[in-house]
């Protein structure tokens, strides 16, 4: 069954992707990866989003990290990649 796992969210992936998408409605690209294995540890986050324009990346990242400040708190680690849309 670990296969069938990676096809479908975990709960806190789709919780959290929950949250990014309310935060971030203009976000085009949003991609919670569990990356402690599916026990919600450790999240990957990739958002690209009109919203980082014109900020820079470590004020992006405050940006995600202040959007997730209730779930971060269950999260021993957080990796955050953020990006602008090129058009």
């Amino acid at each position: 069954s670990s296969c069938r796992a990676l096809a479908s969210q975990t709960e806190g992936e789709a919780q959290v992707m929950r949250v990014l998408q309310e935060k971030f409605p203009q976000a085009c690209a949003i991609k919670v990866v569990d990356i402690s294995g599916g026990c919600g540890a450790m999240y990957e986050i990739h958002i690209e989003s009109k919203e980082f324009k014109e900020k820079r990346t470590v004020q992006q990242h405050q940006m995600v990290n202040q959007a997730l400040k209730e779930e971060i708190k269950a999260m021993h680690g957080l990796r955050i990649f953020t990006s602008v849309p090129k058009h």
